[in-house]
């Protein structure tokens, strides 16, 4: 898969990189790009780095045999209230200070990283919450408000990790102090703008490609919001990003200094243990569009 990857994408290959080393969060991803590697550094201030400094009032209530410093990669779901259920139930008979037997031990630590759940009271864990969620992956508190809780959760799922690609796209701040234009494809909810955004990047043109209204909706909320002076034009899909519609954007702008975006990745996920068809699965298929 990643030879084919490569293939298409003019033989570069991807740079592994994971958001554990940026915030308190995993997500491992491959970063297939053009971009100098010297000179870069994470923005500052640093988000919190831990599950503690993330979420501190859970610390009074960690089980001292939970190990767990880091959050694992966060999914499009979430623990439903059976499991957490199940763990209390798993936990009723043993005090507070005892230390479980292995197996439970075993059971309730698999469950917990599976489903990134925190201690929230005695014998008791919790999925995050939305705003943490959006805290974790570096957007504003209610960036997403206004959608359904389960569009929410599957939005961020698949959103790029903010300071992640601040990290990658730092270079760009000096070559580009009067402004970039960009083509964003699968834009989501804005993770790319966001992060140009943070770097103090003026975006003059976005062309945002992205299926689902309510992501766009969230993303035109957003640019709105921050008084971004560029312009931004929507498209619902990439595959009517055709050669004459690029001509047209490109006689318009001159060009596109950045091309930027990362496919539907469904088929590929690692945690996706029903539909791992690569990129020949029909969520993935998108992929031969970049």
């Amino acid at each position: 898969m990643i030879s084919t990857i490569t293939r298409f994408l003019y033989d570069v290959k991807p740079e592994f990189g994971d958001s554990k080393y940026f915030c308190a969060a995993a997500r491992k991803r491959g970063y297939v790009h053009n971009l100098p590697i010297k000179n870069r550094f994470p923005l500052v201030p640093l988000p919190p780095q831990t599950i503690f400094d993330a979420f501190p009032m859970t610390r009074r209530w960690w089980p001292t045999w939970g190990d767990r410093t880091k959050l694992n990669c966060l999914q499009t779901c979430v623990a439903s209230v059976t499991i957490t259920e199940r763990i209390m139930k798993a936990l009723k008979d043993y005090d507070e200070d005892e230390i479980p037997p292995e197996s439970v031990r075993r059971y309730v630590l698999y469950e917990c990283r599976k489903w990134n759940l925190v201690w929230v009271g005695k014998k008791k864990v919790a999925p995050l919450e939305l705003d943490e969620v959006e805290m974790l992956l570096g957007f504003l508190r209610d960036h997403t408000r206004g959608i359904s809780r389960t569009v929410r959760y599957k939005s961020m799922g698949n959103s790029f990790q903010i300071d992640t690609v601040t990290y990658h796209l730092l270079v760009l701040k000096d070559r580009f102090p009067n402004g970039i234009t960009v083509l964003s494809l699968f834009s989501g909810i804005g993770g790319a703008e966001i992060a140009l955004h943070r770097l103090g990047i003026p975006m003059k043109n976005v062309v945002s490609v992205e299926i689902p209204e309510l992501s766009r909706n969230v993303v035109r909320c957003w640019w709105e919001q921050t008084n971004q002076r560029g312009n931004l034009y929507h498209l619902a899909d990439v595959q009517e990003l055709n050669a004459n519609r690029l001509e047209h954007y490109i006689s318009s702008f001159g060009g596109f200094d950045l091309v930027i975006g990362g496919s539907l990745c469904n088929n590929l996920a690692g945690s996706n243990r029903h539909h791992r068809d690569g990129l020949e699965g029909v969520k993935s298929l998108l992929f031969f569009f970049l």
